[in-house]
C-alpha cells in the first residue's frame, strides 16, 4: 500500500483529500502546518507528498526545497496543491523541485491520475 503525506492547513480540504485517497486505496497521513509536515516527511518517508504552499510555520516552497536538496528524500514526488495561480508561483515551485503543480479547486480524477502517474514513474530508494 502506497503511503501519501498530505501537508494542508485547511481542515476541510485535508479531510476531503484524506477521504478520497483512502477510498482509492492509499495509506494516508497528514499534517496541518509546515513544521509538522516536514517532520512527518522525514519520519514517515512517504511514497508521495501533497503540499500546500501557504502554510503556518514553514511554507510549502521551503518544505519542497529542503526535501529536494536532501538525497534521503529527493526521490519523493511532490505535488503542489494550492490556491495560488500566478505563473511565478508555478515557476518557483518547479524550480525548487516540485514534480507537479495543481490549483485549487481541483478535480479529484485529475489529482488521482497525477498521483498514479508519479508513483508509477518513481522508484523509491530503499
Amino acid at each position: 500500500m502506497k503511503k501519501i503525506l498530505i501537508i494542508e492547513d485547511e481542515e476541510a480540504i485535508r479531510f476531503i483529500l484524506e477521504k478520497r485517497l483512502s477510498d482509492a486505496g492509499y495509506l494516508v497521513i497528514s499534517a496541518e502546518n509546515g513544521i509538522e509536515g516536514l517532520n512527518k516527511a522525514r519520519k514517515e518517508n512517504p511514497d508521495l507528498i501533497l503540499l500546500d504552499l501557504m502554510l503556518p510555520g514553514i511554507d510549502g516552497y521551503q518544505i519542497c526545497s529542503i526535501l529536494k536538496r536532501d538525497r534521503r528524500y529527493a526521490h519523493i514526488p511532490i505535488i503542489i496543491l494550492t490556491a495560488r495561480i500566478q505563473q511565478k508561483d508555478y515557476e518557483l515551485a518547479i524550480e525548487l523541485g516540485a514534480d507537479a503543480f495543481l490549483t485549487k479547486p481541483f478535480e479529484s480524477q485529475v489529482l488521482l491520475s497525477k498521483i498514479e502517474e508519479l508513483l508509477k514513474n518513481n522508484k523509491k530508494e530503499e
